[in-house]
Formats: C-alpha cells, sequence, structure tokens
C-alpha cells in the first residue's frame, strides 16, 4: 500500500474511532449465543426500542441465539410501539411471533402470578429515557416485586441513559400521593441511571429482593449523553423522535399539565410548544437556560396514530421552537419549570390542567407546583432540591456499573 493509502487508511480509523459505538447488553446476549439465558425458560418484557443496531426485536434476536421465549410482555405503547401514549393496550396473541402477549398497559401494569407460571427469568429489555414520569421504569419496579415474589429470575439488558450518568436533578417523589407509574422510581426525576442501574438500586433496597443480573453496557461512560454512543437513535415511544427530543422531554413535558400544546400532532414533539394566545417572542427572550436555544415558530396541531387528538387540533398556534445547543450543557427539568414560570407570569390565559393535579402527577410532588403559584423564584425552588440531590449522589453509588 502506498504511503497516501496508509494516511487514508490511518485517517478513516481515527474517524471510526472517535465514536466507538456502545454495546447493549442484548447484544452482548446475541454475541454469547444465548448467555446467560439458554436451557431456560424466558418471558421477554420489550417495546419499540428494543432493538439491535442491525434492526432486529429483541424477541427475534434472543430466538435466533437459541433462547426458549415462551411469552412476551409489553409496556405502555404495546410490544412495538404504535400505541399512542395512554392508550390502553390489550394482551393476547403476537402476530408476528404467535407467542402469547401480556399487555402490562391495560388491565393490569403488574405481572400476575399466573403470568409467570412456568417461567424461570424473566428478560427486561427496555430503553428508558431516564425521567422519572416517563413509565418504563416503574413497570420494571413492578416487575422485579411480581418476579420476588414468584421465584423468577430477572435478567435487564442495560441500555444507556439518553441524558447521560452524570446529570441529577429535580425533586423526589412524596409517598403521600397515590402510587403511579409516573412516580414509582426513586431519587430525583432526572435520576442518571441506566435501567440496570435502576435496577439494581431498587432492588437492593427491597426486603425481599429479586434474583436480579443485569448485562452491562460495553464502552458506555457515565459523560455520555445518546450524541456519544454512535448509535442511532430508536424512538422507544411515537413522539421521542430524536435524540435532541430526549434531550428536552423532562422539561417540555411538562407542558402536557397545561393549556399548551408540547408539540404532539407536530412533526417535532417536546421540540416545538405553543397555543394560539402565546406571546412567542416574548417567551423566547425571557427563558434562557444553558444548552437550549428558542426561537418563536407557527404551528397547527393535526390528528395522526401517535396524537389521535393532540391540544388545539386544526388551529393554528403561535410557539416556540427548542433548539439543543450544548448537549453537556443542558439541564432539561431546570428549563421546564423555566419555561412553566415564564408562559405563567406573561399569559392570563395559563391554565394548570386538572387543577394543578396533573403537574403534581408528573413531578411527584404538590410542592413545586405550589412554589409556582407563589411567585418562588425558580432558582430558590431548584436549591430546595439539593440536599436530597447530593445524599441520592452518594447512595446510589453502590448500584453503579459505569
Amino acid at each position: 500500500m502506498s504511503l497516501a493509502g496508509l494516511v487514508l487508511t490511518a485517517t478513516l480509523a481515527l474517524v471510526a474511532g472517535a465514536t466507538p459505538m456502545v454495546e447493549i447488553g442484548l447484544e452482548r446476549v446475541a454475541a454469547e449465543r444465548g448467555q446467560p439465558l439458554r436451557g431456560k425458560r424466558v418471558g421477554l418484557l420489550s417495546g419499540a426500542g428494543s432493538l439491535a443496531a442491525d434492526g432486529r426485536h429483541a424477541v427475534d434476536i434472543l430466538r435466533a441465539a437459541g433462547v426458549d421465549v415462551r411469552r412476551l410482555f409489553g409496556p405502555e405503547h404495546g410490544l412495538r410501539g404504535i400505541a399512542a401514549a395512554g392508550e390502553r393496550v390489550a394482551s393476547g396473541i403476537d402476530g408476528p411471533t404467535g407467542l402469547p402477549f401480556v399487555s402490562l398497559y391495560g388491565d393490569r401494569a403488574r405481572p400476575e402470578a399466573a403470568d409467570l407460571a412456568g417461567l424461570d427469568v424473566l428478560v427486561i429489555d427496555l430503553q428508558d429515557v431516564g425521567v422519572r414520569f416517563y413509565t418504563y421504569n416503574s413497570l420494571m419496579v413492578l416487575c422485579l416485586e411480581a418476579a420476588a415474589a414468584a421465584g423468577v429470575e430477572v435478567v435487564v439488558l442495560d441500555r444507556p441513559n439518553p441524558l447521560g450518568g452524570e446529570r441529577i436533578e429535580g425533586p423526589g417523589s412524596d409517598p403521600a400521593l397515590p402510587r403511579s407509574l409516573m412516580n414509582m422510581t426513586p431519587g430525583p426525576l432526572v435520576h442518571g441511571l441506566t435501567t440496570g442501574e435502576m435496577a439494581r438500586y431498587v432492588n437492593g433496597h427491597r426486603p425481599k429482593p429479586a434474583r436480579l443480573t443485569v448485562v452491562p453496557l460495553r464502552g458506555w461512560k457515565r459523560s455520555m449523553t445518546w450524541s456519544d454512543t454512535g448509535r442511532s437513535w430508536i424512538a422507544p415511544s411515537p413522539n421521542l423522535r430524536s435524540a435532541e427530543a430526549a434531550l428536552a422531554y423532562p422539561g417540555v413535558a411538562l407542558l402536557e399539565a397545561t393549556n399548551l400544546s408540547e408539540g404532539r400532532g407536530t412533526e417535532t414533539p417536546f421540540l416545538l410548544f405553543g397555543a394560539p394566545w402565546l406571546r412567542a417572542a416574548a417567551v423566547a427572550s425571557a427563558v434562557s437556560v444553558p444548552g437550549f436555544d428558542l426561537e418563536p415558530a407557527r404551528f397547527t396541531p393535526e390528528a395522526s396514530a401517535a396524537a389521535p387528538e393532540p391540544k388545539f387540533r386544526g388551529i393554528a398556534c403561535a410557539g416556540v421552537r427548542v433548539r439543543v445547543t450544548d448537549t453537556r450543557a443542558t439541564r432539561p427539568y431546570a428549563f421546564g419549570l423555566t419555561l412553566l414560570a415564564a408562559v405563567r407570569r406573561l399569559h392570563p390565559a395559563f391554565r394548570w390542567a386538572r387543577d394543578g393535579a396533573a403537574l403534581d402527577a408528573l413531578l411527584g410532588t404538590r410542592s413545586v407546583r405550589e412554589a409556582l403559584e407563589r411567585g418562588t423564584p425558580v432558582s430558590e425552588i431548584l436549591a430546595t432540591d439539593e440536599a436530597a440531590t447530593d445524599a441520592f449522589r452518594r447512595d446510589r453509588a453502590s448500584a453503579l456499573l459505569y
């Protein structure tokens, strides 16, 4: 090979090596020809994001590796991720595989003893997005409880946290509020754990822990957001369509609890928000949070399979487009609180959904809404979380894998 060819080859190798692809737990099991699952009767909890880099779904990969998958379980949005947010998913037979399918977002969220009967292990392969009100980790908590009671082993195939492993912010969940899939996991709203680490943390604090194994990531570091993993984004739910949207989601999703649109019914949910009455330029000027840039925009929400009844359907809205300018600097929860405070201050038409109960359910506490209503500065609201956040950072250390 010529010198020029050697230089070109070395350059390409350096470029390729700049962002090596993080290997997920599912791919590690496939590489090990189904270990540690071979010879066991397996139930699989997975969703739309449960794909490998080659585009195959977890159930297909495990079966191809010789794993005896007996039963499938699905989260919110279903096994294939086509159901809209909050839409009930029915149990039945999974058409592509012919396997029995148990929905954990329909009549029940916790597997019953009969659902686990005849299984040796429940495998969990879910792409969480790093914020408590996204329901997947709460569903995992219920599965750990059910598996421990039934004597069934749990194996979690780990996946990256799109927000990274260092970003921790927001309030803890108030145990006085009703338990739901939006407030079941411990720690701050943005917790900085992978799914496997959250499983280890929860299981380690249970009086009767499940038999738990986590198949870890290879090549993931806590400083990584999704763009650092070398992996293509696969939407874990219909409206979370990009890694950029995942970084904005813990903040912009708080607008679901108001009479503003959070962008459902558009091409870029959670990166666009507004209302017919919004003073878009004033909001864009009033909100300054590191890592995000805002600019006025206009949009008209339309119905789709992902958003059958979006707010302001068919009505032109004044809006604000959100752009992530620095993935490491973003503080999405602080961004969301700043948005709420600014929109509420600038608009007499602003209203809480369900008289504030919707925000309380998302955050797992009433204290934040009450502070906003008193006019407490956002900086002071954020400061009230600091002691608990520091304590959680110390307490989670024994559960960390990376």
